[in-house]
């Protein structure tokens, strides 16, 4: 049931992925504003360093220094060089802050707050509800009649 959670809450399907109810889902469900605020708050905001194995090598075409080569596709997408003057065997990792993996995800740092308070509707609305649940199933109604 934990991992059904995950999978429809957005966290392992963002909302592109998802069918047209789905996304109706992904809004109405609690779980969704839990995991992103636990998510963000854990974790924005941090470098990312990559292991060796991590990096992706490339030759740059020509002569032009692995910077230059890859400079608009790391101001587009994110990552870092590990050696940005070199004019081969250039590095790259694919990720230089937590942040890249949250925008994925759709989890940002700003919406902690939101979602904090969403998760206090929710528990209010819980309440709510289960109060008028018994009160319309389990207290009588009209007149008793005693005899």
């Amino acid at each position: 049931l934990f991992s059904l959670c995950l999978i429809f809450c957005g966290v392992l399907a963002t909302p592109d992925n998802m069918p047209g109810f789905w996304i109706f889902m992904y809004r109405l469900s609690p779980f969704t504003y839990l995991v992103s605020a636990m998510l963000s708050t854990g974790l924005a905001g941090t470098t990312v360093t990559c292991e060796a194995v991590e990096y992706l090598s490339f030759n740059t075409p020509g002569n032009q220094t692995c910077q230059n080569y890859m400079s608009s596709y790391i101001s587009a997408n994110g990552g870092y060089l590990l050696n940005p003057s070199a004019t081969s065997d250039c590095q790259f990792c694919t990720m230089s802050s937590t942040d890249t993996f949250l925008a994925q995800v759709v989890s940002y740092f700003s919406d902690a707050w939101r979602n904090f308070g969403l998760m206090w509707v929710y528990i209010a609305f819980n309440i709510v509800a289960a109060v008028g649940v018994y009160w319309l199933a389990r207290v009588p109604k009209g007149k008793m009649v005693s005899k």
